[in-house]
């Protein structure tokens, strides 16, 4: 956490899109991370501006989200067997993606965008199950607009109301405040770890009943 925020007090919107444009294309970084701390620094700080930083997310997460979709196409399944193991991309996540997009078609790529191991390989998931181009656009879009409008503004309102506090308790000033920041965040993020855990195993085990036996391509 420490790390993202000094990254972004350094190179600012760059660090923002590189690491949620990443993570998009399936490669394992704290995009939420960076999108919820640059929020927090528009509200803190205003080294950021709140409507640049959700612009930011909205376009980084579409851009690699689409370079998925296309590697997707070409390679498809083939790659996430081959080397998802090496990003905690198991048997288990694949077959659960799958079953999500047979399940409920391309509503999943909405709801994807909210569930960290899925924000990373639906793009890859949809291109291999060759979801039609435009709606596959179309939902990245509104999927991508709504997280990053819910924890943009989510994160701004934390920091304002963060720094408000500072400026009345000396106990919020200086090191001490960060400190206390960086608490309440490991907090926040581990209680929301610990509800997609628990819902992604049970997401899981219906997979494994819908879609039983070794994983096969499409």
């Amino acid at each position: 956490m420490h790390s993202v925020a000094h990254l972004i007090h350094a190179y600012g919107l760059l660090v923002v899109a590189g690491f949620i444009g990443l993570e998009s294309m399936c490669i394992p970084l704290p995009g939420e991370t960076a999108l919820i701390v640059g929020s927090v620094i528009a509200g803190r700080t205003h080294e950021l501006n709140i409507i640049a930083v959700i612009l930011t997310a909205v376009v980084a997460s579409l851009i690699g989200r689409i370079i998925g979709y296309l590697v997707g196409i070409h390679f498809g399944y083939w790659l996430l067997l081959r080397y998802g193991s090496y990003v905690r991309i198991t048997e288990s996540r694949i077959k659960l993606g799958q079953y999500l997009f047979l399940k409920h078609g391309g509503i999943i790529i909405i709801i994807a965008q909210f569930i960290p191991v899925m924000r990373a390989i639906a793009g890859i998931l949809a291109g291999a199950n060759r979801m039609p181009w435009r709606r596959f656009v179309a939902a990245s879009a509104i999927g991508a607009g709504m997280w990053a409008t819910l924890f943009g503004i989510g994160g701004y309102s934390f920091g304002k109301e963060f720094a408000r506090l500072a400026k009345s308790w000396w106990l919020f000033s200086g090191p001490s405040g960060w400190v206390l920041f960086g608490i309440a965040a490991v907090v926040v993020i581990a209680a929301g770890a610990v509800f997609v855990s628990r819902h992604e195993a049970q997401l899981a085990a219906k997979a494994e009943r819908a879609l039983p036996g070794p994983l096969r391509s499409p």
